[in-house]
């Protein structure tokens, strides 16, 4: 499941990209804007600057901005970055591989096959959206239909 930070993050980030060119944009008026409390979003923005997502600068015309430009941005970058691997179950990550313990056989486990197809459609979908995409199916026109969203394919 989603955390609160990933998805806050990810809001954090559209809300950039709506603004991208403009130049920095502040904390407070962020938080303001997509409803997240100030001081959450601060670490938040704080640990997507440290992972090269976003750019800070100080002063009277500082803030944040994207540190890339959102076609070069995917949501699975930004998801990882906040919530760690995509993978519901450790045997199936790629950045975080650990065993299961109570599994007998990993080649024949089929709970584990499920997971990993699981993990390899989200990573498809995610990695294949950019923030650019995803922003832009937030602005579809009235005479489609608005609760279908084609992602993935945004690379």
């Amino acid at each position: 499941m989603l955390t609160r930070k990933g998805k806050y993050g990810l809001k954090a980030m559209l809300a950039l990209v709506r603004e991208h060119g403009n130049g920095p944009m502040l904390i407070g008026e962020l938080a303001d804007q997509e409803r997240i409390p100030k001081k959450f979003l601060e670490s938040i923005l704080v640990e997507l600057k440290h992972r090269g997502l976003v750019q800070s600068k100080k002063g009277p015309h500082g803030g944040y901005q994207l540190r890339r430009t959102p076609e070069r941005i995917s949501v699975g970058e930004v998801i990882r970055a906040l919530d760690g691997p995509l993978a519901l179950v450790s045997c199936v990550s790629q950045t975080a591989y650990a065993p299961c313990e109570e599994c007998v056989s990993e080649h024949d486990c089929a709970v584990r096959r499920v997971f990993q197809q699981v993990r390899d459609e989200t990573a498809r979908i995610l990695d294949g959206t950019t923030l650019a995409a995803a922003a832009g199916a937030m602005g579809t026109d009235s005479h489609s239909r608005p609760d279908v969203v084609q992602l993935g394919d945004g690379r």
